[in-house]
């Protein structure tokens, strides 16, 4: 996996290590730290941790480029092994997760990987098509509902989002389910705001099955940069994100955004996308990524 990983996050891969690798031409630390600083950044590591991970590094180090490179990447695993958190189904039947996310950002297409994960399992799973405001989004859950053979609960368009996860969930209770997968809106034109209707969903599914949603899960578009942690920080606050699946990392050299997100908020990341295959989605662990990544 981590030399298949490595491919896939290439690109941050060379936004960091070019750096590195640059900055030893330059002849003093001081230089070389600033251009370091700035691969870092650049990457969407974030000013505040890249700050924190240089300071680490100035004390004990050798001066050679290979040196640096395990340094770094160390002081990264540290950071990312804080959220390695695999999702653990098996602690409620059915068990119920709420995906969120903005629109464009991949929420629904990870839903159909994920259900394609699972099913493959051997776990029967069920699909809520609760974003019922966006053109198409039941029609495009419907083609993943297909493709993986996996059951849709829907409304009509424009209905109440509550109102399918409410179904949704009292048929998984009824057909015993082991998985219930509910998309979400990431975007309204409604009098009430996008997070408000999302604490509405929340609600109507607790009363559905008490304890749940056991997981909110919350869907990030890597290429999106430090705009992706302004959104984990507004759901996390309204919604409460107990996972993040942080997608699209192969298209992007800001791949290291997840240091940032793993640094600041510490909410597990249970996913990471690589590519649009049906195996692209992986379960997030914390060495693999570090050493793709340095």
């Amino acid at each position: 996996m981590p030399g298949t990983l490595k491919s896939r996050l290439l690109r941050t891969h060379n936004a960091i290590l070019g750096g590195i690798e640059s900055a030893f031409g330059t002849g003093s630390r001081q230089e070389t730290l600033e251009m370091m600083e700035e691969a870092l950044i650049s990457s969407d590591v974030g000013v505040k941790t890249t700050f924190e991970i240089l300071d680490g590094l100035k004390e004990g180090l050798r001066w050679d480029v290979e040196s640096l490179k395990g340094r770094l990447r160390d002081s990264i695993l540290e950071i990312l092994k804080g959220v390695e958190a695999p999702l653990d189904i098996e602690a409620h039947v059915p068990y119920v997760i709420m995906v969120l996310g903005v629109n464009g950002g991949g929420k629904t297409t990870t839903i159909g990987k994920l259900a394609a994960r699972y099913s493959g399992l051997g776990k029967k799973v069920l699909l809520g098509a609760a974003d019922t405001f966006r053109a198409a989004a039941t029609e495009q859950l419907e083609v993943w509902g297909e493709r993986v053979n996996c059951p849709v609960i829907k409304h009509p368009h424009g209905g109440d989002p509550g109102a399918v996860a409410f179904d949704c969930v009292k048929a998984a209770l009824k057909t015993k389910t082991d998985l219930v997968i509910l998309d979400t809106a990431g975007r309204l034109h409604t009098k009430t705001g996008l997070m408000e209707e999302l604490k509405k969903v929340r609600r109507v599914v607790e009363k559905a099955l008490p304890g749940a949603p056991h997981e909110n899960l919350l869907v990030l578009d890597a290429s999106t940069g430090q705009n992706s942690l302004a959104q984990a920080r507004l759901f996390d606050e309204a919604v409460g994100a107990t996972g993040i699946a942080l997608v699209k990392l192969d298209g992007t050299a800001r791949g290291g955004i997840i240091v940032a997100i793993a640094k600041e908020l510490k909410i597990p990341v249970r996913f990471i996308g690589v590519g649009e295959g049906l195996e692209d989605l992986s379960v997030f662990n914390a060495r693999e990524f570090a050493e793709a990544l340095i």
